[in-house]
């Protein structure tokens, strides 16, 4: 879990109005102040007892006391933070301010169906503030891994495509699980009760599916090339492409120069390596390159940034449709605690319950974790032979935590393990070493839904929106279009347009509003 820290709020403004109004002499029945205020003292060694005494005295209540600290959360009359905080005992006083999960998904409200999640990216493109009503005018293409037609968030949509028996495999199978989740993005499924919604969730929209990646996950550009212009003669109106690769082509430019003379808007990848290097085909003047921020509107620091970047669009944690059941999730507790984790990639499924052991930075066979739940701290060697090190030593489970602080997803390579491991944060992980000798509790269960980052998950967003918004207009071109998305984006980082945000984060109710103003391109 994130905090937020939310700024000041009234009872933060009365602690500090009343401590000046009382240096002042100014403290009186004209200030605006809640009646009761919720603050943390702190008491000064050996003044406990009487600091506690002034409390009760000041009609006070003691909420919380924080274990191993003087500090105590109190509830009592704003009126007498004034005199408390001059007691002698007292160290200092402050406000006991509120926290809050930023989750990267909320709840349904309209016009989402009851039960759905929705992903932080579509609230943020203003997906959900322009209804998909016309969407069936326009067709977005994928060219991608292909598509899981059995998924219970996306076979309901309208949904074409091509394949190669004999090479890439059949368009409605995704053993690379990317185009799925690209899917997702672009229309996954207003359902009650299930899963996630796209930008475009009211399965009006067409999709036209070419698929250019197996299982190894890559693909030449003659194979591109093909893809784009089979793209062009299904009639789609968006080409999404979240993929690149570091060199040009002249085939590849050539068909993308002939599909935007022809009206269509290709959109693709600015590429994951955080320099200021061109991946193509975004790097061709007819195709759109889009940049990946986060939840917070932040430049993602695996987002290639040049001076072709753009438009930007969501990109970091992305919750969106896998094949069913291909994805994990983890669930940890350790004691009677939860622990919040994620599955390390690679990892089997599983539940597994022992004691658990710190088994340092796991470098090396450790009998003594026979088992045992391993306690794993980041460093020195790879995750995937902290894991296997642990399984080697008898452990039945891995924990692995941070070096730092923040977050961990890990992944365990080509390392094939037979135990469940999983990644917490390094302050949770510093919690844990508390904690060894109590049960610790690993499960891993399928689910059909992941968090994946890259511009590959800001890509299917600017090319959804492109979509939603010229189903209003169809009468726009591919290029006006294009120029309405850069002119009606949110400026993030350096005013106006900029290496790393492009023009902007896409909007889609903001580009409507343009061009019914304005007109197309304007």
């Amino acid at each position: 879990m994130k905090q937020l820290n939310t700024g000041v709020s009234p009872i933060a403004a009365a602690v500090r109005l009343c401590l000046a109004a009382a240096a002042a002499g100014l403290l009186g029945s004209a200030m605006a102040a809640p009646a009761t205020s919720r603050v943390i003292v702190s008491y000064k060694d050996g003044g406990a007892d009487t600091l506690k005494a002034a409390i009760a005295a000041a009609h006070g209540t003691v909420k919380h006391e924080i274990s191993d600290s003087n500090d105590i959360a109190v509830e009592l009359p704003t009126s007498e933070l004034a005199k408390l905080a001059k007691h002698p005992s007292m160290d200092y006083i402050e406000q006991d301010v509120k926290r809050y999960p930023m989750a990267l998904t909320s709840p349904s409200t309209k016009p989402y169906k009851a039960g759905q999640l929705v992903p932080y990216g579509i609230k943020m493109v203003q997906a959900d503030q322009l209804p998909d009503t016309y969407a069936g005018n326009r067709m977005v293409c994928i060219i991608d891994s292909g598509y899981n037609l059995a998924h219970e968030d996306l076979s309901g949509n309208h949904v074409t495509g091509e394949y190669d028996p004999k090479g890439t495999g059949w368009w409605y199978n995704d053993d690379n699980h990317h185009g799925t989740h690209v899917s997702g993005t672009i229309a996954g499924i207003n359902n009650t009760g299930t899963g996630v919604v796209g930008v475009m969730p009211n399965r009006k929209i067409r999709l036209h599916i070419v698929k250019v990646f197996d299982a190894a996950g890559w693909a030449y550009s003659s194979t591109l090339a093909a893809a784009a212009r089979k793209c062009g003669k299904a009639g789609a109106n968006v080409i999404s492409m979240s993929l690149g690769g570091p060199d040009a082509s002249r085939a590849e430019r050539r068909a993308f120069e002939h599909l935007e003379s022809k009206g269509v808007l290709s959109v693709a990848a600015a590429g994951n390596d955080g320099d200021s290097t061109i991946s193509y085909p975004a790097g061709y003047s007819s195709v759109m390159m889009v940049a990946a921020v986060d939840e917070n509107k932040q430049w993602a620091s695996f987002s290639q940034f040049n001076a072709k970047v753009e438009i930007a669009g969501p990109g970091v944690n992305v919750l969106s449709t896998v094949p069913m059941n291909t994805g994990s999730v983890a669930a940890l507790t350790v004691g009677t605690g939860s622990v919040s984790a994620s599955a390390m990639s690679g990892s089997p499924r599983g539940t597994v319950s022992a004691a658990l052991a710190d088994m340092g930075i796991g470098d090396a066979v450790n009998t003594a974790m026979a088992g045992k739940v391993c306690l794993i701290k980041r460093g020195t060697i790879s995750f995937g032979d902290k894991v296997l090190n642990c399984q080697t030593s008898g452990g039945v489970g891995a924990i692995v935590f941070n070096n730092v602080p923040e977050g961990l997803d890990g992944t365990l390579g080509d390392t094939v393990t037979t135990i469940p491991s999983v990644a917490v944060s390094g302050a949770d992980g510093d919690l844990l070493v508390a904690k060894v000798g109590q049960t610790a509790t690993i499960a891993i269960t399928p689910i059909s839904y992941e968090y994946y980052s890259g511009t590959s998950m800001a890509t299917p967003h600017v090319a959804a929106v492109a979509a939603l918004v010229w189903s209003y207009f169809p009468s726009c071109s591919g290029d006006e279009i294009r120029r309405s998305l850069r002119k009606s984006a949110l400026d993030l980082g350096d005013p106006g347009r900029d290496d790393k945000y492009g023009h902007g984060l896409v909007q889609a109710r903001a580009a409507y509003e343009r061009i019914a103003h304005k007109g197309c391109g304007n």
